[in-house]
Parts: C-alpha cells; sequence; structure tokens
C-alpha cells in the first residue's frame, strides 16, 4: 500500500503534523527556554510590573491552548493508525480473537470484563508449569 502523499492530506493535518514535529524538536524546547530567560532577565528593566507577569502569563496560555489542538488532532491521528495495525494483525493470526477488533468502541465496563479475563489467563499461565503453551487463549 502507498504511503499517502501531503497533496492527499488536508491543510490542518499538514499543519498538525508540522506543528507537533517542531514543537517537539531540542531546538523548540531551547527557544522556549530563551523566551523565559530574557522575559526573567527583563524583569528588573521592568520593575516586576504587573505588566510584565502578564506578558508571559498571556503568552503562555495562548501557546498553550492552541498547541492542546495541534497535539490532540496528531495523537488522534497516530491512534487511529495504530488501532487500524492492531486491527490487522487480530485479523490476520490464526486463532486470535476476532472479537477484539472492536474493543476501543466497547464501554468501560466490558473492557475492564476482558481485561479480567486475560488478567485470568496470565496468572494462570504463570502458574501451570506445564511445558510450551503458547498459543492464544481458544475462543469462547
Amino acid at each position: 500500500m502507498a504511503q499517502l502523499s501531503d497533496k492527499n492530506t488536508s491543510f490542518f493535518t499538514r499543519f498538525a503534523r508540522w506543528v507537533s514535529h517542531a514543537t517537539g524538536s531540542p531546538y523548540a524546547f531551547a527557544m522556549a527556554v530563551a523566551v523565559v530567560l530574557v522575559w526573567v532577565v527583563s524583569g528588573p528593566l521592568f520593575g516586576f510590573s504587573d505588566t510584565w507577569q502578564l506578558v508571559i502569563n498571556t503568552g503562555t496560555t495562548i501557546v498553550t491552548f492552541l498547541m492542546v489542538f495541534a497535539i490532540q488532532a496528531s495523537q488522534n491521528r497516530d491512534s487511529e493508525a495504530i488501532q487500524v495495525k492492531l486491527d490487522e494483525l487480530i485479523r490476520a493470526i490464526e486463532g486470535a480473537q476476532n472479537r477484539l477488533l472492536d474493543l476501543e468502541e466497547l464501554e468501560e465496563d466490558e473492557i475492564e470484563r476482558i481485561r479480567g479475563e486475560y488478567r485470568q489467563l496470565a496468572s494462570e499461565a504463570r502458574d501451570d508449569t506445564s511445558a510450551g503453551t503458547d498459543c492464544p487463549p481458544a475462543p469462547r
């Protein structure tokens, strides 16, 4: 399957991906540290005034507000891609439980119930002293 080119993705998707990569870089961190240092050093120049404090508070609030949306968009896209890949692995492995394909769509209590089943299976596997049962659990 061919990788999607940038021509096939929306402007927001490309922008969110770029923001995510750019802000996660060491250069972005260094720039943020530099901005804070300049702000701190400028404190005596502005007499540590309310306006001086308001500048950093407003700036960080705006940046944080916008970053939440950009990062969430990237995280949602990544989560969806991982889910599709995991679904394909479950589908392709003989003996895998296909009921797990849409696990993310279930209610929390149902997920907990299934999780409990797998914890029990893991506990039984640890307690089992017989050799070699690497097979997935049998479908129910």
